[in-house]
């Protein structure tokens, strides 16, 4: 795929794929290929943006295309990305779109596309859409006079995520006030958050502290947000806090910190959720869906709690589409990408953050017990910036990643892969020998950079 990667459209806004001419064709055939066919109760597309300057550009461009289309287009305004999941099908639209880059520095953005159940759209889905608008058709259905849509605001939108999410956890506990009583550190990472978890968690209880919570256009992600775990873990120090809570630009992702300000990433957050659904025996098919990233560890953390581990290809909509496949409703990336079913489709920081919470209340152990459920293989992960990309199986270091595979054998494993996102390559080395773990990924990444760094 040349348009689409691993989650929606991105890069930098008004360039390539992220220009305004190029969102507005996009809007005009996504209502041919995904809105029209819905009928006419379906003719409302619903926007949602992050905090990004570019995301007024973007919007309007969308929304211009939708109504050249013959659509309505209801503007969700600043609110995260899991809202507009949630509120596509609250508002019984035939398509949600959200503007965000999420964590992405504040120059990029990108285009993502909830259907009308409420999930990412399907590869097939962004299959078709990629091939008409890398062709050279043109767009020339167009309406006239009254059958042009409108654009209208959706009244109160972040009010009815963040009554939806709080009604769910309260109801959970028969409590109104679960959260009364715990310090909480908040990085909102200047997103799309930065009203909508401080309210969620303001409304459970808890005694609230948050930072980066002013958004001016050109501070989402810098120097914040769960991509930089040292910050969370100096705010819980500072603020003296139970538990800290940090999202990305569009609060999809999620990384937290315990008490002893030590921070705590996707696969042990997945380890205690997973563990306490068992516990509770609300983990369907008793199955945890991960992906190929997550380490080794946490299939042995919830095999001794009676559950087992599949793997999912890399991105939250391939965990998705696996946890449907089978049956499960939990599962998620190291990335912080947490999947609770039950509550939202898609990945939802704040939802995992509060079932992370129920696992506190219920078992009355502070994140720094919970956490000792999970022993990791030592485990090494290099991001490389790179000038192109080639086939992995192209690259000067493939003799040595088939000889560390077959050193590793069935206790590790090798995995390198492209960013969908940035101009990126990963490889990540994992095994019980520590040392030869990050001797093997440090040589592997050398060769790596050398050919193509």
């Amino acid at each position: 795929m040349n348009f689409f990667g691993t989650d929606g459209v991105r890069g930098t806004a008004n360039i390539g794929n992220l220009t305004p001419e190029s969102a507005l064709r996009l809007a005009q055939i996504t209502t041919d290929e995904l809105v029209s066919s819905q009928g006419e109760n379906k003719q409302t597309v619903v926007i949602g943006k992050d905090t990004r300057r570019s995301g007024d550009m973007i919007e309007n461009a969308l929304a211009s295309g939708f109504n050249s289309a013959g659509v309505n287009v209801k503007l969700a305004g600043v609110i995260p990305t899991p809202a507009i999941a949630m509120l596509v099908k609250e508002i019984d639209a035939g398509l949600g779109v959200v503007v965000s880059a999420s964590h992405n520095p504040a120059p990029d953005n990108g285009i993502k596309f909830f259907f009308q159940d409420g999930y990412k759209l399907s590869k097939t889905q962004e299959s078709r859409l990629e091939d008409r608008i890398l062709s050279d058709e043109q767009y020339n259905e167009r309406p006239v006079s009254s059958f042009i849509g409108r654009v209208s605001t959706l009244e109160n939108a972040d009010e009815i995520y963040v009554n939806k999410v709080t009604k769910s956890f309260t109801q959970s506990h028969n409590n109104l006030n679960p959260l009364k009583g715990i310090k909480i550190s908040l990085d909102a990472a200047n997103g799309a958050s930065f009203k909508t978890s401080a309210n969620i968690l303001e409304q459970l209880g808890a005694e609230l502290i948050c930072h980066h919570n002013k958004p001016n256009g050109d501070n989402i992600n810098e120097s914040c947000g769960c991509t930089h775990p040292e910050i969370i873990s100096n705010l819980v120090k500072k603020d003296q806090s139970f538990v800290g809570i940090s999202h990305d630009g569009d609060a999809d992702r999620i990384l937290m910190c315990d008490e002893n300000a030590q921070p705590i990433d996707g696969d042990e957050l997945m380890a205690i959720i997973g563990c306490h659904m068992l516990r509770t025996d609300q983990l369907q098919s008793k199955t945890l869906v991960a992906t190929k990233m997550s380490n080794f560890g946490l299939d042995e953390c919830i095999s001794k709690n009676g559950g087992k581990v599949e793997r999912a290809g890399i991105g939250d909509r391939n965990v998705m589409e696996l946890m449907k496949q089978i049956g499960s409703n939990f599962g998620g990336e190291p990335s912080g990408h947490i999947i609770c079913k039950d509550y939202n489709t898609t990945g939802d920081g704040i939802i995992a953050a509060l079932a992370v919470m129920s696992a506190i209340i219920d078992t009355n152990k502070p994140l720094s017990e919970l956490r000792k459920c999970l022993n990791k293989f030592p485990q090494k992960l290099i991001n490389i910036n790179i000038r192109k990309k080639i086939p992995i199986s192209d690259l000067d270091a493939q003799p040595l990643i088939e000889a560390t595979e077959k050193q590793l054998g069935s206790e590790g494993q090798v995995l390198i892969r492209y960013s969908g996102t940035e101009p990126k390559i990963r490889v990540l080395v994992e095994g019980k020998d520590h040392s030869y773990v990050d001797d093997q990924a440090s040589k592997i990444a050398d060769l790596i950079t050398n050919q193509i760094g």
